[in-house]
């Protein structure tokens, strides 16, 4: 062969693995690289299979840095959904299939536009290939990646703590529905003014709710400090309005979102009508005042 008349290795690398689809995906990967005088074998040992990789150019950096890249795109399409998998499985073992695969979900989701783990798998490889001559794959992965497997610890963790939150406000949506749903609609209808000061409450005749305040009557509480937005809440809550027109004079937020959700099927939002245009009026004229 040719790498053989030239006489020498500048940089000579093996990868023992037994898995035929990383076997397979690395041949593959190998074929693409665009680095000129690499020359790679694919031969079956006692105990391994080995992808042996030589390179004869003068850029062992170059050629270092390129088999790293690849051996990291590696790591994320076949170990990482494992390596996930078996922190939830050790760590939270105590949730139910369907809660971990949701947890799992939360975790694909933060990792997905991380470009920190590749990054610090490829300097794990890189520093590695340096200065040896070759590994186990899976031992690799699974005693010398620490920074990245205590990244992906990080976003278990995060995606667990997503999943607990979703899941509350999930629930505490459905306790506020089935509260509705349970008792005789009082108002006929309430229009909610939602600007970026407090939400104000009007009735069918367009007169001005007031707060009722009396926390000893309070169907909602969120925390122990209250805002207009609680108060506004309990107020709907109390009225048990039929029809509910929500004016919104700017962007959907996480309250009129939830307003959405609890008053499902009795409120209306809009954004141009003469109540919506007076008051965008009132808001500009007070903001410039």
């Amino acid at each position: 062969m040719y790498y053989k008349e030239r006489g020498f290795f500048m940089k000579s690398f093996c990868i023992k693995n037994n898995n035929e689809n990383i076997l397979n995906y690395l041949l593959n990967e190998l074929e693409k690289i665009e680095i000129n005088d690499i020359y790679f074998s694919k031969n079956q040992f006692k105990n391994y299979k080995n992808i042996i990789v030589h390179y004869i150019g003068n850029n062992n950096d170059l050629f270092i840095m390129a088999l790293s890249e690849i051996l990291a795109n590696c790591v994320l399409q076949y170990y990482e959904k494992k390596i996930i998998n078996k922190i939830i499985d050790l760590d939270y073992f105590y949730f139910t299939s369907i809660d971990r695969k949701h947890i799992l979900k939360n975790c694909n989701e933060s990792l997905r536009e991380c470009t920190e783990k590749k990054e610090k798998i490829i300097f794990s490889f890189y520093e590695y290939i340096k200065e040896h001559k070759f590994f186990i794959l899976d031992g690799f992965v699974n005693f010398r990646l620490f920074e990245y497997k205590y990244m992906l610890e990080e976003a278990v963790d995060t995606g667990v703590n997503k999943y607990i939150i979703d899941k509350e406000y999930k629930e505490f949506i459905q306790l506020l529905q089935n509260y509705i749903n349970s008792k005789p609609e009082i108002q006929e209808i309430v229009h909610i003014i939602y600007t970026d000061s407090e939400p104000i409450l009007l009735d069918e005749k367009e007169d001005i709710i007031i707060y009722d305040k009396n926390i000893m009557q309070s169907k909602y509480l969120s925390d122990i400090s209250f805002s207009s937005k609680d108060y506004c809440l309990n107020e709907l809550l109390n009225l048990l309005p039929k029809k509910i027109i929500l004016h919104l004079l700017v962007e959907d937020d996480e309250f009129t979102k939830m307003l959405q959700l609890v008053f499902s099927g009795r409120i209306i939002v809009c954004k141009e009508c003469s109540i919506c245009n007076t008051f965008k009026f009132l808001d500009t004229l007070q903001k410039k005042n």
